[in-house]
């Protein structure tokens, strides 16, 4: 098969975490081309992407460019949106995705997979406040309504939080992590770096198979007490598990977040709505990732691919 006659796929958020993992599987697998969008044609990941063999176009994720993104998405077979995270109190997240998927399926692409959450407001009665899960299941129902092929997939919560989010710190031998959920709390994580993009990969190689579904990608169910015990078998280094459950316990080690209240209430609203109903949706099949790709890092594997060592780490495309 020539290279031109291969299906483009359009990726949006080209240089983030599930985007790099997408367009990086996408063309290594040798099935597809793929048009990148980002922010910024010349950073280090749109050129690395690029010597890949992606088509870099510059494609800020921003209300008001509607006719932008048409002509961006013109020629493609399929797409991959996501949302770029949205501070509170913003409320963009929601119109923007609308407006990225009206404008695919204008440019007249086949097939949209979107990455997607839990529709936090809805099954919570409103009590928990977590727009950046809201907002994405918000944009998932209007692709349902449109006249366009789609499927989502929806991420665990990340490894990667704790190395760029919630770093840890040492304290005298011992290395104090924060971690967001109650010590004993199991809860689903992957890595968005490495797991993105195989099963997004299958969807597309399988359109037809994955219509209407959504699908949930998960590396390893694992309570904060295990990832510790894990980290200190892993790295040799001493260490303890430290709240940033708790309203106080979060500001103890990030005081820095009291600055915007309406990001610690989503912070907050977040992790308690993981714990009292759930991540996923008890309709979901949460080893459908992992036996797709049972290369899928749990977090020992993590651990031991990133090297981690308790450094604070940035993942800025």
């Amino acid at each position: 098969m020539s290279t031109d006659n291969k299906p483009l796929i359009a990726v949006t958020g080209a240089t983030s975490k599930q985007g790099r993992s997408v367009v990086t599987t996408l063309l290594e697998s040798q099935r597809f081309r793929v048009r990148a969008f980002t922010r910024r044609k010349d950073s280090p990941e749109a050129l690395r992407l690029e010597k890949l063999g992606a088509e870099i176009v510059t494609m800020p994720l921003e209300l008001g460019r509607q006719n932008d993104l048409v002509a961006a998405f013109k020629g493609a077979d399929g797409a991959f949106l996501m949302t770029p995270p949205i501070a509170p109190p913003e409320t963009i997240e929601a119109p923007l995705g609308r407006q990225l998927a009206d404008a695919a399926v204008e440019a007249g692409v086949q097939h949209i997979v979107f990455s997607t959450l839990e529709n936090v407001h809805k099954i919570t009665g409103g009590t928990k406040y977590a727009p950046h899960f809201t907002d994405k299941a918000r944009v998932a129902d209007h692709i349902r309504g449109l006249p366009v092929s789609h499927s989502f997939i929806m991420l665990a919560f990340f490894y990667t939080n704790l190395l760029e989010y919630y770093a840890p710190r040492m304290d005298g031998d011992t290395l104090l992590l924060p971690i967001y959920l109650p010590e004993d709390f199991a809860a689903p994580f992957v890595d968005p770096l490495t797991a993105t993009g195989p099963v997004v990969l299958e969807i597309f190689s399988n359109p037809a198979r994955y219509n209407g579904k959504t699908l949930p990608v998960v590396g390893d169910i694992i309570s904060p007490r295990q990832m510790v015990e894990t980290f200190q078998r892993v790295t040799g280094i001493k260490a303890e598990y430290r709240n940033a459950f708790t309203r106080d316990g979060l500001l103890a080690y990030f005081p820095e977040f009291a600055a915007n209240e309406f990001f610690v209430r989503e912070l907050l609203g977040m992790v308690e709505y993981a714990v009292e109903y759930g991540y996923f949706g008890k309709e979901h099949d949460l080893e459908w990732s992992r036996r797709l790709a049972p290369e899928t890092l749990n977090w020992e594997q993590f651990l031991r691919t990133s090297g981690w060592r308790g450094d604070k780490r940035s993942f800025g495309g």
